[in-house]
């Protein structure tokens, strides 16, 4: 049977406050999840209920049409990876990762092995002797190798450099071209990551903004730049998340149906039109002032 994930009409509270606020999304085997969002949008509450950490206020979660908490059979196959203080654990990183594999009847060690040789990780180091970054990559070692239906890394990158946060996204898709499962990247780090993303997922302020394949977000975003007047009268009725003016020259970004018969009318009117990143998008899509119209984007 697939493994799938099902949110329906999701409601967390936290006494007088909503972390979440009716979320419904499905996530399907075989993708990579996109998870953004700015602080306190309800990111790590989503994944906790996911995770059967936690009781959903309202709503139903399913996995495999079987709610989650406190069951068993569907809480082996879900791994929630996050950093945290590893210095008061005196075990080495080979006794660590034996034990792992007692809770994850999957784990492969040989690939684990493989993958700590790319990290420059030795199994015979103490967990209390590891860097910030080294054990950020160990995690992730353990969340690939253990080979859990549905994996979740909760901003797993703290500490790492450069070379390492390249090795931890090749290991990505290397993992899921070899084992294809649910994988779930929670990040900040949008600008570096988003090429990883199959799907995007955009919480912000509790609710669903954003689910949708990568592709579709991205080309529903444009930036308009050319004449005041002209961008004026070419954007009247669209949904503008941004505006700049320099002068009599304006940029307007835009989310929405852009077709190409937009762009061909675009380009005879004398404006340029430019794509926007998924960072790009996602900063003002989020900001204070769209928050109201960026709840439902025109066109989608």
């Amino acid at each position: 049977m697939k493994t799938e994930a099902r949110f329906q009409d999701i409601v967390l509270d936290y006494d007088e406050v909503r972390a979440l606020d009716k979320v419904s999304c499905t996530l399907e085997e075989g993708k990579v999840y996109g998870l953004i969002g700015r602080n306190g949008a309800g990111k790590t509450s989503l994944l906790s209920l996911l995770a059967s950490y936690r009781e959903p206020s309202g709503g139903s979660l399913k996995v495999r049409d079987e709610a989650p908490f406190e069951n068993a059979k569907i809480m082996k196959d879900i791994q929630f990876l996050y950093t945290y203080d590893m210095s008061e654990e005196s075990e080495t990183i080979e006794e660590y990762l034996k034990e792992v594999a007692t809770f994850r009847e999957r784990f492969d060690f040989e690939y684990a092995h493989t993958l700590l040789k790319r990290f420059g990780l030795n199994p015979k180091k103490k967990l209390n002797k590891l860097s910030t970054g080294m054990q950020s990559a160990l995690l992730v070692v353990e969340g690939l190798a253990s080979l859990s239906p549905i994996t979740i890394f909760d901003e797993i990158h703290h500490g790492m450099d450069a070379p390492s946060r390249t090795t931890y996204y090749e290991a990505i898709l290397e993992s899921q071209r070899m084992h294809r499962r649910i994988i779930i990247l929670s990040t900040h780090l949008v600008s570096e990551m988003a090429y990883l993303f199959d799907h995007v997922l955009i919480l912000d302020r509790g609710k669903l903004l954003i689910d949708e394949p990568y592709d579709d977000v991205v080309e529903r975003g444009v930036t308009i730049t050319g004449a005041e007047k002209v961008v004026d009268d070419f954007t009247q009725g669209r949904t503008i998340i941004d505006t700049k003016t320099l002068g009599d020259t304006k940029a307007a970004m835009l989310y929405g149906s852009f077709t190409e018969s937009d762009r061909k009318k675009a380009k005879e009117a004398g404006l340029q039109v430019s794509t926007v990143s998924l960072q790009e998008l996602f900063i003002h899509l989020t900001k204070e002032d769209n928050h109201a119209k960026a709840e439902k984007p025109s066109g989608v």
